[in-house]
């Protein structure tokens, strides 16, 4: 199991920008040797494949993390490949030719970033690799050492996706997906001022939110995302977790502590249907508020939870960049809602980020 929803030449990896060979070989559909719907082969080849190895990544993790990125290589769009067959993506990723105006959004976008958040990733980050047709913006997993061991994570972005966008549109279509379009309705994100709403924001930002999820690998922040939920021992303890979530072990599911107050929030859904009406938008935000949850996306798992709070936080606190949604009814604003780091409901949060921080 993933987490699906961003450039230095790679000459000792064979890797580079544009498409080398190797690269126009990763182009080829590769052979599954599983049926189709047979997800217990599937994910036998998954969990056996180089791309979730550590020694298929040492090579990059020997490098500066500013070098760690370029068109996913020939294994990893194998890999990429086989997961969206086994989970129902008709996309069949590709790696990216990406242009010098784009290579120097990505180097902004990571040079943006405060030191604190860079030096933090140093050891487990397996780098950004790009595709088209990824089936999302942005997609983590886990990579073992030879004990079975998880000991880190690596990222990808859809280039074709990011280039279509600046960081307040791409915010704003994001924050609309949970709900049906309606007449009258229309929600608004965002995240940079005017002057800076450019694609290197939008790079930056859906960046922050992946290396949230490769932070929390091995940290004890949640319980694993390639475990049901019912399988995670009882006696295990997540502080950052049991700050908003339980485990339903009967249903082998996790339920927030919010719940009671906010039954719509298991109607929401990112990027796949949405299952909310546009009137619902109002209320949606306005339970939200009565959380310590920073955002609608935070209230889906508890992965996003925290990946969504590392972003928000990264941005908004250490980055003083604006977060903001603005649903409107017939051009009127009717609410408003900004991050909670502020606010006492996100302080016990916010100590937690700090610490890993530091």
């Amino acid at each position: 199991m993933n987490l699906r929803a961003a450039v230095v030449v790679l000459v000792a990896t064979g890797l580079s920008l544009g498409l080398p060979p190797e690269a126009a070989r990763a182009q080829e559909s590769p052979r599954i040797p599983c049926a189709a719907g047979d997800k217990p082969c599937l994910l036998k080849l998954l969990a056996s494949h180089p791309a979730r190895k550590a020694g298929f990544w040492n090579p990059v993790l020997a490098r500066p993390v500013a070098q760690r990125m370029g068109p996913a290589p020939r294994e990893l769009v194998e890999y990429l490949h086989i997961d969206n067959f086994a989970n129902g993506f008709s996309e069949k990723p590709r790696a990216s030719a990406l242009k010098d105006d784009f290579v120097a959004d990505v180097r902004g976008a990571i040079a943006d970033m405060p030191p604190a958040v860079r030096r933090v990733f140093g050891d487990t980050f397996a780098g950004v690799w790009f595709v088209d047709e990824l089936g999302g913006t942005g997609y983590t997993d886990m990579f073992r050492d030879g004990d079975g061991n998880q000991v880190g994570g690596f990222v990808v972005l859809d280039a074709a996706v990011l280039n279509r966008f600046t960081a307040n549109a791409w915010a704003t279509w994001k924050e609309n997906t949970p709900f049906k379009p309606a007449g009258g309705w229309a929600l608004e994100a965002r995240i940079e001022d005017a002057a800076q709403d450019d694609r290197r924001g939008a790079i930056r930002y859906i960046l922050l939110h992946e290396l949230g999820h490769v932070l929390s690998i091995n940290r004890g922040i949640h319980p694993r995302w390639d475990m049901a939920p019912g399988d995670v021992s009882a006696s295990a303890r997540f502080p950052f977790f049991e700050l908003s979530w339980t485990i339903d072990r009967k249903e082998s599911r996790y339920a927030s502590t919010f719940d009671r107050d906010f039954p719509m929030r298991r109607s929401i859904v990112y990027y796949l249907g949405a299952k909310l009406a546009a009137s619902d938008m109002t209320g949606a935000y306005a339970s939200l508020g009565r959380t310590n949850f920073p955002t609608l996306y935070a209230a889906t798992s508890p992965g996003d939870d925290f990946a969504e709070s590392f972003v928000s936080y990264v941005h908004t606190v250490l980055m003083k960049r604006p977060w903001e949604i603005t649903v409107r009814k017939d051009g009127k604003a009717v609410k408003t809602y900004r991050t909670c780091w502020e606010e006492p409901r996100c302080a016990a949060k916010r100590r937690i980020l700090e610490d890993l921080l530091r």
